[in-house]
C-alpha cells in the first residue's frame, strides 16, 4: 500500500491522466483520482494521488506544494483518513413525536 496525497486547488479542466503525469515526475504513481460532483460530473477542484512509497510522497509534496499547475497554485499534502459519516439523514428534530410544549 502506498502513501496517499491530497491535491487541492486543481484547475477544473485537469484530467486524471494529466494529474498522474504531473506526479510521475517525482516517483511511481499507483493511482490519481479527481473528485467530481455526483450530480453534474464536474470536477470539485481537488483529488487524491497515491504514490508507491512514503519517500516518493514526501518528495512530491516538497516539489509540488504551492507550485503552478496549469495556471493554479496547487496544495499538496498528506491525505488524512476520511472521517466516519453518521448514518441516516441527521438533524431531524423528532419528526413523528408529539411536541410537549403544545399541550
Amino acid at each position: 500500500m502506498g502513501a496517499k496525497l491530497y491535491v487541492g486547488n486543481l484547475p477544473y479542466s485537469v484530467t486524471e491522466e494529466r494529474l498522474q503525469q504531473h506526479f510521475a515526475q517525482h516517483g511511481s504513481v499507483i493511482s490519481a483520482r479527481i473528485v467530481t460532483d455526483k450530480f453534474t460530473g464536474r470536477s470539485k477542484g481537488f483529488g487524491f494521488v497515491e504514490m508507491s512509497s512514503d519517500a516518493e510522497a514526501e518528495r512530491a509534496i516538497n516539489a509540488l506544494n504551492g507550485t503552478d499547475f496549469e495556471g493554479r497554485n496547487v496544495v499538496v499534502s498528506e491525505a488524512r483518513p476520511q472521517a466516519p459519516r453518521e448514518s441516516g439523514f441527521g438533524g431531524g428534530g423528532g419528526a413523528g413525536r408529539p411536541r410537549r410544549d403544545r399541550y
